[in-house]
C-alpha cells in the first residue's frame, strides 16, 4: 500500500497505527496528520531507534496494511 493512500486517509488508519506503535498515543497520531517524516521522527524519539530502523518500521506497517486491507482498502471505522 502506498503511503499517499495511508496519508490521505490518515484518520482511518490511526487505530491500526496505535496497535502497531503502542507507545504513541492516538492524539499524537492525529497531530501527525499522516506526515511520514514526522512519524519517523516520533518513532525514533519514542522507541530510541535509528532513522533507518524507523523507516523500516513504517515500510513494514505499509506492507501489513496492504496484506490486511488490499492495495486500496480502508480500515472499518
Amino acid at each position: 500500500m502506498k503511503w499517499d493512500h495511508i496519508a490521505g486517509n490518515w484518520r482511518s488508519f490511526i487505530g491500526h497505527a496505535e496497535e502497531y506503535w503502542g507507545k504513541i498515543t492516538g492524539d499524537e497520531f492525529a497531530v501527525l496528520e499522516g506526515k511520514k517524516d514526522e512519524l519517523i521522527g516520533k518513532i525514533q524519539a519514542r522507541y530510541g531507534v535509528s532513522e533507518q530502523q524507523a523507516r523500516d518500521q513504517v515500510q513494514e506497517f505499509q506492507k501489513r496494511m496492504k496484506e490486511e486491507l488490499g492495495p486500496g482498502g480502508l480500515p472499518k471505522k
